[in-house]
């Protein structure tokens, strides 16, 4: 079950929190509930990305791009997601989710979201890549022409080491993917090493 009741929060409250421009954080309040655990009365795997969605979405909102990418008919796509889990978040507890676009490079976009405990430790960490996708023109949008439509004059920083291996690593992992187009979804095992 997807996290409505939260979606519509945020959603009621993003004027209230003012706008968003790219490197700054977005900060989300959640509680742990009996709908978000699994049999070890933790957060959900699954849960963390719905509340990271919930976060990115944010993003959307505040920073204007929601209402760029309805006037212009495009989508928001993610490419890929990491997460490490470092800290479990358990039933009750008071976490945040703070989310903040890293960096990009061409059409790809590099977002992050923390999930912090209210002693400041980090629970887990979420890497995703992302694009905007043009449907008329069937191509992504480079993140440059969005930031400036956006009114954003921002330069992109260079990725760090951990952020250079996740997009590695997922062109890897989707390199793989690609393999099994067309295909009953068995892999001849001698394309896959």
């Amino acid at each position: 079950m997807y996290v409505w009741l939260r979606f519509a929060r945020m959603a009621a409250t993003t004027k209230s929190r003012g706008s968003y421009t790219p490197g700054e954080e977005s900060s989300l309040s959640f509680r742990c509930l009996p709908t978000d655990i699994d049999f070890n009365w933790h957060l959900n795997n699954a849960r963390y990305l719905m509340l990271a969605d919930v976060g990115r979405i944010d993003l959307f909102f505040r920073s204007g791009l929601f209402a760029l990418m309805r006037r212009n008919n495009w989508a928001p796509m993610l490419g890929g997601v990491q997460t490490a889990f470092v800290r479990e978040v358990r039933l009750w507890q008071r976490f945040e989710v703070v989310s903040t676009i890293e960096t990009w490079d061409g059409t790809q976009v590099l977002g992050q979201h923390r999930f912090v405990h209210e002693n400041g430790e980090v629970a887990a960490l979420v890497l995703t890549t992302a694009g905007v996708y043009d449907r008329a023109g069937r191509r992504f949008v480079p993140m440059g022409d969005v930031l400036r439509e956006l009114g954003y004059d921002a330069v992109a920083r260079a990725p760090s080491e951990a952020e250079k291996k996740f997009m590695t690593s997922h062109a890897g992992l989707r390199s793989l993917a690609r393999q099994y187009i067309g295909q009953s979804g068995v892999m001849n095992a001698s394309k896959s090493l």
